[in-house]
């Protein structure tokens, strides 16, 4: 079988092994791949694995011996999987491989707000604690997320983890999910969104990018929050209006906006949020701990294993 992954880079950038995959094929790597060059890279292959490279149905239809796509990720929205299904392809994902690393990103983030961890590092860089007349100093509010009020915007196995530690750190948690109250651990409330909004003292996103999710968090929405309230989204960039919350940020509606996603990535230079006040972003690493990204390439070597053994799984189409 002849495997061709698309975008292996951001996956395995020389310090993971692909030998779990080459044992199933004949493997070839590319770092990057263009638009223009997909169809050159794949005219030939049975099976496509793909980080962020679309495969759109026009691709789809133009890979006469296409039997198979995994994606490298958990989300698949860069596979048409209509296309792929009415050619009998079988598309895969790779699901729940790093629900520890964004977790953690997340409350990176929560407690660089609270705790301006950034903030002191750079300005200790510059001298001021050097500087300072004793023996500490802070010129900005620092907090106890102790007793804060937690909104937690979906609990798959992000929300959840980031819910059940948040409850460890004495907050009160509150979640908007389509779990059923009678399901949900103790210290774990449910809520509408728009209740939501209005007792959350942080409100951290981690529900899919859907039509009816799409800029949830938008001028309407963040009106409707507590002023000062810190927003985390290390979900999908696309979940919040970047402008308004750059705004809002402006404004001092919101407090702080932490997040490792953005609706366009790279974002262009002069998104509003890279130079809004209190936007701490990060480059879309949450997923790409050491750790995380062997459980990845594990999971989906041992997705073509199985479909090559005719017992596909993770399959989503």
């Amino acid at each position: 079988m002849k495997i061709v992954i698309l975008d292996g880079y951001s996956v395995n950038p020389g310090d993971l092994s692909w030998e779990e995959l080459e044992e199933c094929g004949d493997l070839t790597v590319y770092d990057r791949t263009n638009t223009e060059d997909i169809l050159k890279r794949t005219k030939n292959a049975d099976a496509i694995l793909t980080n962020k490279v679309v495969i759109s149905s026009e691709i789809i239809n133009k890979l006469p011996n296409l039997k198979y796509i995994g994606v490298l990720a958990t989300g698949y929205n860069v596979v048409d999987i209509e296309a792929a299904k009415k050619r009998g392809i079988t598309v895969t994902n790779v699901p729940a491989y790093s629900t520890n690393s964004v977790v953690q990103m997340t409350f990176a983030h929560i407690l660089n707000l609270t705790n301006r961890v950034a903030h002191y590092a750079h300005e200790n860089r510059k001298g001021k604690w050097s500087a300072s007349p004793d023996f500490c100093y802070w010129d900005t509010n620092l907090g106890e997320i102790a007793g804060k009020t937690l909104g937690v915007v979906g609990l798959g196995n992000i929300g959840y983890k980031v819910a059940c530690i948040a409850r460890d750190f004495g907050m009160d948690v509150f979640a908007c999910t389509s779990k059923n109250s009678a399901d949900l651990p103790d210290g774990i409330q449910k809520v509408t969104f728009n209740g939501l909004l209005g007792i959350s003292d942080i409100l951290t996103l981690h529900c899919p990018l859907t039509p009816q999710t799409k800029e949830m968090i938008n001028k309407d929405t963040l009106s409707q929050m507590k002023r000062g309230a810190l927003l985390i989204n290390t979900g999908r960039g696309a979940l919040v209006n970047d402008k308004d919350v750059a705004q809002a940020l402006c404004e001092g509606q919101l407090g702080g906006y932490g997040a490792d996603v953005m609706t366009q990535e790279p974002p262009k230079p002069d998104n509003p949020l890279l130079s809004a006040p209190n936007a701490y972003l990060t480059p879309h690493i949450a997923w790409a701990t050491l750790e995380a990204r062997k459980r990845l390439v594990s999971i989906a070597s041992a997705n073509v294993a199985a479909f090559v053994q005719g017992s596909p799984k993770n399959v989503v189409s």
